[in-house]
């Protein structure tokens, strides 16, 4: 079981990175538009197979690393919070999950400035509500059930078992209002923002940004007293727990995330730069052109991305569950 909630978001890493590679590519074929001067009017539609195959990467590493956190949480209840490996699982875990989290709220955030560095305002409503307003309003929803699905309906919570029959207890609702809504009242924000933008089509007023302000202010405070109405009430007797683990084991697992994390990025980062350099560019306003697939493409450009990827996740399974290996277990 802790093998698999380990294994859980690395799966969904590969996974991500392919669909990260695949809106790379499918972003080589959104040529932009040009006026008849020749001026830069904006980077194509507003409808890209890419805006989807990034969020659907994002959504899959999330949902993969939120089901890993279930089930590392489920086993630390037969086997207890100090198994070693086990919580090694459910740490990973837990750390996977924010990292998909943040992943889904900068892709919000920008797809939200994104949409103001269109210029030329006759696309339909169609395209505008499909090509930014569903992705914003998809990743936080994505935020929303990954936060409560994740942290507060957990069968782990003491009170869990109790209320499995009965229905969610007082503290459950008001936990799960305090993550929700500060998330809501955000993407409420920037939708309102966008909206403004596309009936008036010039840059937001001060006093737009000001209502945009009041709306997640609004939401932070409702989250805070919602937080602290959970907090009022009586949770049940948390389990003992032993001493922490030592210094030197803590800065070990902390090293190998940094090494996951630092050729993570490294490894998106060659695999997008490999279809860059697809790109056969022309100065005569027409965009570029694509140059084929070829030997040298993949071994010099796209294929290091590739090894990246997999030495990530095949090195930080392997790091983790060697280092929390118990004695009888080694051979």
């Amino acid at each position: 079981m802790p093998r698999s909630a380990i294994l859980l978001p690395l799966i969904g890493l590969i996974i991500g990175w392919a669909l990260f590679m695949a809106a790379s590519f499918s972003d080589l074929f959104v040529q932009p538009v040009y006026d008849d001067q020749g001026m830069w009017v904006n980077d194509g539609p507003s409808v890209k197979a890419s805006t989807y195959l990034y969020l659907s990467g994002i959504a899959i590493f999330s949902i993969l690393s939120m089901q890993s956190l279930r089930m590392a949480a489920r086993h630390r209840q037969s086997v207890g919070v100090d198994e070693p490996l086990t919580k090694a699982a459910y740490r990973f875990a837990n750390l996977t999950v924010i990292i998909g989290l943040a992943g889904s709220v900068v892709f919000g955030i920008a797809t939200f400035l994104g949409a103001f560095n269109r210029f030329g305002g006759d696309e339909p409503l169609g395209d505008r509500l499909l090509g930014i307003y569903a992705p914003i309003i998809i990743a936080a929803a994505l935020v929303v059930v990954i936060i409560l699905v994740a942290f507060v309906f957990r069968s782990d919570q003491p009170e869990s078992t109790a209320q499995e029959k009965a229905g969610l207890s007082d503290r459950q609702k008001a936990l799960g209002l305090g993550y929700a809504t500060p998330v809501i009242a955000g993407a409420l924000a920037i939708v309102f923002g966008l909206v403004v933008y596309d009936i008036t089509r010039t840059t937001l007023e001060a006093w737009v940004w000001v209502v945009i302000q009041v709306i997640i202010a609004t939401g932070i405070i409702l989250g805070t007293r919602f937080a602290r109405l959970a907090k009022a009430e009586k949770p049940a007797p948390p389990k003992p727990r032993t001493a922490l683990a030592s210094g030197a084991w803590n800065l070990n697992f902390v090293l190998s995330i940094v090494f996951g994390a630092v050729v993570s990025v490294m490894a998106f980062t060659f695999g997008a730069a490999s279809f860059e350099a697809l790109r056969d560019y022309n100065f005569e306003y027409a965009g570029w052109e694509i140059k084929p697939f070829t030997l040298g493409w993949f071994l010099g450009d796209f294929a290091p991305g590739l090894v990246l990827i997999l030495l990530v996740t095949i090195g930080l399974y392997a790091t983790i569950t060697e280092r929390h290996r118990t004695p009888e277990s080694i051979t």
